[in-house]
């Protein structure tokens, strides 16, 4: 039974500041900010949370966990759910029983893997790495059981641990797992629903000019020459990683300096002009065809390259580059294409950006002249780089 004597506002010395019950007793203390949540005191000093709540006309009691490893906000949180349920009509120790049934987050990412991500997105894999690396824990836990209040406490913690970027990613990947999870029948609620993200901030890195020689310099120091050309590659077409790492010998006209990309990221084919530079690396390259992959791999699954990661760290180490990411390489296209005169719609043409304002105008936009600003930006960026004299 609650009175005013042990109803009061739960805090950290306010707990711990309970009198031990005599032996073989137990005390029951009431929170005033969250209904029905309670503290069940033990004569041995153990403190668990739970809720005590009158459902369909009878007492339920349900256990939430131990103080303090389970923390006041985060039982308040459990409790107001808890609540939540109540209040649509469900008996929330009944809905327990129900959990037995439902699938594992483990089987829950496994279809959507091979149901959703592998057939709709090219950075599958992405969300494999992030679901091992940060969610695997959880994996055997039934997913009624992963709770809003345990999802802010791992976005937090990578936040702090990995960086908000990696923190939000995961967070996004809960967010369409749960949701593919309701598509699919099962009928709880999206427990990452109104949970905010960090505020992130958009990067704005690439190779200045004067950096331009010590990366150039290093490309030509690395001994391995399929990744040297990789990364020239990426930097003098501006394409995506993926994009390179698959090129095919077959989509590229050599005749008309051309690339064909049959599927970007944004789902559309993209025509890449390729500037004599970059002919001059694929003229070399295709002395040696040993497969279709202009960048093969004899180690690798897919018979391409896949993750130049240790590669990129000799390059920059090799330079004394800081701060550089691979990505950044295809925004130094963009940027040396601003510096050397182009427009945004030129930028965006050759980059592939896909933006509701932009489609109508890109769609008129020939090949000419986004060829001619890409050839402008990559001579420019030669030049700084001294592996062209000034015209």
């Amino acid at each position: 039974m609650k009175t005013k004597h042990n109803k009061f506002n739960f805090t950290k010395r306010s707990l711990e500041a309970l009198p031990i019950p005599v032996r073989g007793k137990r005390s029951c203390y009431y929170d005033e900010k969250a209904r029905g949540l309670g503290a069940a005191l033990t004569d041995k000093g153990t403190i668990t949370f739970i809720v005590y709540r009158k459902v369909g006309g009878r007492p339920e009691r349900m256990t939430l966990g131990r103080y303090p490893d389970l923390s006041i906000e985060n039982a308040r949180g459990l409790a107001c759910e808890i609540n939540a349920q109540i209040s649509q009509g469900k008996n929330p120790n009944q809905e327990k029983s129900k959990i037995r049934s439902e699938i594992t987050l483990n089987e829950l990412f496994d279809k959507y893997l091979e149901q959703h991500a592998k057939k709709h997105k090219k950075s599958w894999s992405s969300d494999q790495s992030q679901y091992t690396l940060h969610l695997s824990p959880w994996g055997k836990r039934k997913i009624s059981s992963i709770h809003k209040s345990n999802i802010e406490l791992l976005h937090t913690k990578i936040g702090n641990t990995n960086g908000i970027y990696s923190a939000n990613r995961v967070l996004s990947l809960l967010g369409v797992m749960f949701s593919k999870a309701i598509s699919w029948g099962w009928e709880g609620i999206n427990p990452v629903v109104g949970i905010k993200k960090f505020k992130e901030k958009s990067r704005e890195r690439f190779l200045q000019g004067d950096e331009l020689p010590c990366f150039f310099k290093s490309l030509e120091e690395e001994p391995n020459r399929c990744l040297a050309d990789f990364f020239m590659v990426s930097l003098l077409t501006g394409a995506r990683r993926a994009n390179v790492l698959s090129m095919r010998w077959q989509d590229i006209d050599m005749k008309s300096a051309i690339w064909t990309i049959l599927e970007t990221k944004n789902g559309t084919s993209q025509i890449v002009p390729l500037g004599v530079e970059v002919i001059a690396i694929l003229s070399e390259r295709s002395h040696a065809k040993e497969s279709l992959w202009v960048f093969p791999s004899s180690t690798s699954q897919s018979g391409h390259l896949e993750e130049p990661k240790s590669a990129w760290k000799r390059i920059l180490k090799r330079a004394d580059l800081k701060d550089l990411r691979l990505h950044d390489l295809r925004r130094t296209l963009g940027s040396w294409q601003a510096a050397t005169g182009a427009n945004s719609f030129i930028i965006g043409k050759s980059l592939n950006h896909k933006t509701a304002q932009a489609t109508a105008i890109y769609a008129r936009l020939s090949i000419d002249p986004v060829r001619q600003s890409v050839n402008r930006a990559t001579d420019a960026m030669l030049v700084a780089g001294g592996l062209k004299e000034s015209l």
